[in-house]
């Protein structure tokens, strides 16, 4: 028997495809299948102008043979076959494709659509194989026909006599090798799990005889071994079906079942669109943040499925990275993929399916936010900290999509809140947006620089995440209004009698304050009389872009630059500590040398930064206490 060339290809070529195409040597199967389900799709569309062939949906299927002892994984369908042309045409020249020959010809009706659009996926069939046959008859034949190949030398095709039309598929699996166990491709259990993963929606019943248990005739504790045929795949999507056949439980089951992780889900959103692009989606809010989600080995992404097959477990460009929590799949008919299936080209439809993805979380984050406060907040305290990575993120180019789903901790309502309601409830004479940094909502609650804004009864969110600031830094304003810290130099708030006094004190005492501030050189660009404090003796203010809370956050990240904030220490002059140092300046230097320490000190502890020597700290408590 002659044996033929595979045409306009060369050896190479062909070495490319089964070892760099295909990143795991498993797809090979989902391959295969897909090519069978196409083959009874092409019997099906036949069916529609063909009034004497009747399709009966039961009596199509795929069924998956095992051969331990001859080492043979077959795959046969009772699909539409193929003649010798056709075996010559589409196995015979690399990168020909049947099914997109025959899916151009008839237009796809009543949902059934070719999967097959590459010429290569069959040819995955030689990195598990040494020799694969293809035994075919084809619809209205009389006779069938043998391809048989080894690989890049070339096939051969002859007359076959099979009583039945379809295709049948032969491989004579690889030997295990040092590097690669192939032997796991004869395994009941890999293949089901194979099936499951990849091929689970093929509309058509992918079946295989299975080991099963049953109980021993005669014997009520006794079970013996028995093989009976199984449909393994689900076939029926669940986000095909219509909403309304589906409960909550449905879903909750599908999280389960696709290990989208071990919480219960708090929301889940069904999309069938119908527009400039098609495609089915489900997708999930997750309860708890998986354990790995902010290390390097967290990897987002959406299962991506073509007609049912799975194409990629996590498709990244599906989700921008401040939605990565969102776990679910989508499906679609509209996608452009490369000749592996595995790589996505970078289409306008792809683009289109994230675009309208995104939206529809944020639609139900906005939603859940609304209507069930109590799920949003559990939702936030595990992925509040990634919105606000998206808002600082790329120069704030998200911050108008994400800033309405931020909350913080008020400190009028003792709870979280949105931006939108702190707007709604300021004074018309509140200028700013205020908010104060620090470790917990306790410690805020006791810093000093808090005690003027809240007197004038404002309100302050509290920023407790190392994010919090530079993500308000990134958006500046909310609705027309500025943030403001209320470590501020400036507060925007309207001179009153204190303040005129403390410029007095200010202008009287100006010799002491240079004085302090000659002591703390390099620490504090200035030391001045407060317009702030009410109760508490000293604190830290800023001047400039940096604050104290964004130099400890930069400083604590590797290859810092010593970056330091413009402080500023302030004095209140109300409080009896200012009369001890007026007249230790004028009595004894030595005292103010003394109390400026240990004031400048104290408002560093307010602040949660170390003070540069603790030993002299405490020897100056101890000077002071005798």
């Amino acid at each position: 028997m002659e044996k033929k060339q595979f045409q306009a290809e060369s050896t190479r070529l062909l070495e490319m495809m089964i070892h760099s195409i295909y990143t795991q040597k498993e797809i090979f199967l989902r391959e295969l299948i897909s090519n069978a389900s196409d083959a009874i799709d092409k019997i099906y569309y036949k069916s529609l102008t063909d009034p004497q062939l009747v399709f009966d949906k039961e009596n199509y299927f795929i069924k998956i043979t095992i051969d331990k002892d001859a080492r043979e994984l077959t795959i046969t369908d009772t699909g539409i076959g193929m003649t010798a042309e056709e075996l010559e045409t589409n196995l015979g020249v690399i990168a020909k494709s049947g099914s997109l020959a025959f899916k151009k010809e008839i237009e796809a009706k009543d949902g059934y659509n070719i999967i097959g659009q590459f010429g290569v996926g069959f040819y995955s069939a030689f990195m598990v194989a040494d020799v694969v046959t293809v035994i075919s008859k084809a619809l209205g034949a009389e006779t069938g026909y043998k391809w048989q190949s080894s690989g890049a030398d070339g096939y051969t095709i002859e007359p076959y006599e099979k009583e039945t039309v379809g295709t049948t598929i032969i491989l004579k699996i690889k030997e295990n090798t040092e590097e690669e166990r192939y032997d796991e491709f004869l395994e009941e259990y890999r293949l089901r799990a194979i099936i499951k993963k990849y091929s689970d929606f093929i509309r058509y019943p992918i079946k295989m005889d299975v080991t099963t248990h049953k109980p021993k005739e005669g014997s009520d504790n006794e079970f013996e071994e028995a093989r009976e045929e199984q449909v393994i795949n689900s076939m029926v999507p669940i986000w095909r079906k219509n909403k309304s056949e589906l409960k909550d439980e449905d879903y909750e089951q599908f999280y389960a079942s696709k290990h989208y992780g071990f919480d219960k889900p708090l929301a889940h959103i069904h999309v069938s669109a119908d527009g400039a692009v098609v495609y089915q989606a489900i997708l999930y809010i997750p309860e708890s943040i998986p354990f790995d989600y902010y290390s390097k080995e967290y990897e987002k992404g959406l299962e991506l499925y073509a007609n049912g097959v799975l194409i990629m477990n996590k498709c990244a460009d599906l989700l921008p990275d401040y939605f990565s929590f969102v776990k679910g799949m989508v499906d679609s008919e509209s996608l452009s993929l490369n000749i592996s299936r595995e790589m996505l080209q970078h289409d306008r439809q792809l683009k289109l399916i994230a675009k309208n993805i995104a939206s529809k979380i944020k639609g139900q984050l906005q939603s859940m936010q609304k209507n069930e406060r109590e799920k949003y907040e559990k939702f936030y305290q595990a992925f509040g900290r990634q919105l606000k990575y998206g808002v600082y993120s790329d120069f704030g180019t998200h911050k108008d999509t994400l800033q309405d789903l931020l909350m913080f901790y008020s400190s009028k309502e003792k709870k979280l809140v949105t931006l939108a309601e702190y707007v709604e409830r300021m004074p018309e004479d509140q200028k700013y947006i205020y908010y104060a940094t620090g470790e917990s909502n306790e410690r805020i609650e006791k810093l000093p620089q808090t005690e003027l804004v809240a007197d004038k009864g404002y309100e302050i969110l509290y920023f407790t995440e190392d994010i919090d600031e530079f993500a308000i830094k990134m958006m500046r304003t909310y609705k027309e209004k500025e943030f403001r810290s209320v470590s501020s130099a400036d507060l925007g708030i309207e001179a009153d009698d204190q303040d005129k006094a403390a410029d007095a004190e200010n202008a009287d005492n100006q010799e002491l304050f240079s004085y302090m501030k000659s002591l703390l050189e390099g620490k504090v660009t200035s030391v001045k009389a407060s317009k702030r404090l009410k109760s508490h003796p000293v604190c830290l203010s800023t001047e400039g872009d940096v604050t104290i809370e964004m130099e400890k956050v930069l400083n604590a990240m590797p290859n810092s630059q010593g970056v330091k904030a413009q402080k500023v220490l302030e004095i209140n002059v109300n409080h009896n500590v200012f009369q001890s140092l007026k007249t230790a300046f004028a009595e004894d230097k030595e005292k103010v040398n003394l109390y400026t320490a240990l004031l400048y000190n104290q408002a560093l502890l307010i602040e949660g930064l170390p003070i540069e020597d603790p030993v002299e700290f405490t020897n100056d408590i101890c000077k002071i206490m005798v």
